[in-house]
């Protein structure tokens, strides 16, 4: 495996370049733990670097929950790294409490010079959400979502995030999966703007990743079977699997549709999840972490690097 730690499991991850070297960032915890269910409270986020997405040097731990009692004591979760005009590199991630058992999720904010060290900016608290977003509802789901922050340059100026979220008002709790929204000038002073995906097909859709690629704009996701919702599963042209799949829109505001035919990546001999699509100088690669491949035990390492092109027709493609 591309990424893997003797004495941790290792999923999440998300990258960004420096010159000539990638920079990963990834959730680890302990196997000790003995029950990979528990990684997810007992989390840290760890730091490697390569030169070719394959070889990595590891640095060891890079982030974790705060030591003192804060609004992120009890996780970190899933996140982003940009550089800003500031020179500074930003850290952009999902926290959560344990005075509220870590079941609702806001978004924090980090610097650092040297992709190592980071700095909590003024607490770390980035963003929050309102009344446009669904709230902890307890029998409905187990968590308030707002999670896996993706930044990015604004075309228009400033920047964008995306995020995991879900809206309120659905009676299906599988058709309230949204991508969430908030603009900012300077990465600092955060805006939260309407969700811009809404459509009702999952109950989540994790890890979001946006990009554009000769003018068309793709929002990368992964999901469940268990998270699908009853019109897309009855609609779904195969088996419902595990994986990673993504939307398609002509503006980074949308309006968002999910891609026809069967997910992007979803072999359940592989079980890779979580996904990231790397730009790299021989062309785009896809990144992913090893769950439980044809149902069996959970690995927690990172793949090899699969090819990524793009059709004719616009559609993304392994291999």
């Amino acid at each position: 495996m591309t990424i893997s730690l003797p004495t941790k499991w290792v999923w999440d991850s998300w990258y960004v370049r420096d010159g000539d070297l990638w920079h990963v960032f990834f959730l680890q915890a302990d196997k000790a733990l003995k029950n990979p269910d528990l990684r997810h409270f007992n989390v840290s986020q760890g730091h490697a670097v390569s030169c070719d997405l394959k070889n990595w040097e590891h640095k060891g731990t890079a982030f974790a929950p705060s030591i003192e009692a804060a609004w992120d004591d009890y996780t970190t979760w899933t996140g982003s790294v940009v550089r800003g005009d500031d020179g500074l590199w930003h850290l952009f991630y999902t926290g959560g409490s344990r005075s509220e058992d870590g079941l609702k999720q806001r978004i924090g904010h980090a610097t650092s010079t040297d992709l190592h060290n980071w700095t909590r900016v003024n607490g770390g608290l980035a963003l929050d959400i309102d009344e446009r977003y669904e709230e902890l509802t307890p029998g409905h789901w187990p968590d308030r979502a707002m999670r896996d922050p993706w930044v990015m340059r604004d075309p228009k100026g400033g920047w964008m995030m995306y995020f995991t979220a879900r809206v309120p008002g659905r009676e299906e709790p599988n058709a309230g999966g949204a991508i969430g929204f908030a603009t900012s000038p300077d990465l600092y002073n955060w805006t939260l703007q309407d969700p811009v995906y809404t459509a009702g097909e999952f109950g989540q859709l994790e890890v979001p990743q946006v990009f554009e690629k000769n003018g068309r704009w793709y929002c990368l996701f992964c999901t469940a079977p268990q998270h699908y919702a009853d019109a897309y599963r009855a609609t779904y042209p195969g088996t419902p699997v595990n994986g990673t799949h993504y939307l398609v829109a002509n503006d980074p505001r949308g309006p968002w549709t999910v891609a026809p035919g069967l997910f992007l990546d979803g072999d359940p001999a592989v079980d890779r999840y979580a996904a990231r699509i790397v730009d790299t100088d021989d062309g785009m690669v896809l990144l992913g972490f090893i769950a439980n491949p044809n149902g069996g035990e959970f690995v927690g390492e990172i793949a090899d690097p699969v090819t990524v092109t793009i059709d004719a027709d616009g559609w993304l493609r392994l291999g």
